[in-house]
């Protein structure tokens, strides 16, 4: 699929496999599963970041293949989600990030252009987010305060 703002592709990677089967080769069961997801979210990790962990260190190659529930979902039942979504919250971090660079860099007008960007796809995702319920409809995103928000 091709970038919003510019005409690159993304980066080529490898495919799941259609079938979402557990291999034979992991030894881990559901609930071993399960309490490794709950262990490593209580140490502050994000989801993405627990699978990462699980794939690299624990060989879980598909966490929803095993579960039949994805990480985020496990993570709800045990009241351990997040206040905000991972995209949303990586999305604020780079904004503000981008705003301290150019408190110190006032001419950069590349940097300039990339904080519209950012901020255009905050308004989407927040847009998108209470439509589906996972934000308040009263949520608004308030540059001013944007680094209580990932903290």
């Amino acid at each position: 699929m091709a970038r919003m703002y510019s005409k690159k592709k993304g980066q080529s990677g490898s495919t799941r496999p259609l079938k979402r089967v557990k291999p034979s080769w992991v030894n881990q069961d559901t609930k071993t599963v399960e309490q490794l997801i709950v262990k490593l979210a209580k140490t502050g990790k994000t989801p993405a970041h627990i699978g990462l962990l699980l794939r690299d260190s624990y060989n879980v190659p598909d966490v929803k293949a095993i579960t039949k529930k994805s990480i985020t979902l496990i993570l709800k039942e045990n009241n351990l989600q997040q206040k905000l979504p991972e995209d949303l919250r990586a999305l604020i971090k780079r904004d503000v990030q981008i705003m301290k660079h150019r408190e110190t860099h006032k001419q950069d007008k590349t940097a300039k252009r990339g904080l519209q960007l950012t901020e255009s796809k905050i308004g989407r995702l927040v847009k998108y987010y209470k439509k589906n319920g996972q934000l308040s409809k009263d949520w608004a995103y308030d540059k001013t305060k944007a680094k209580t928000f990932i903290d």
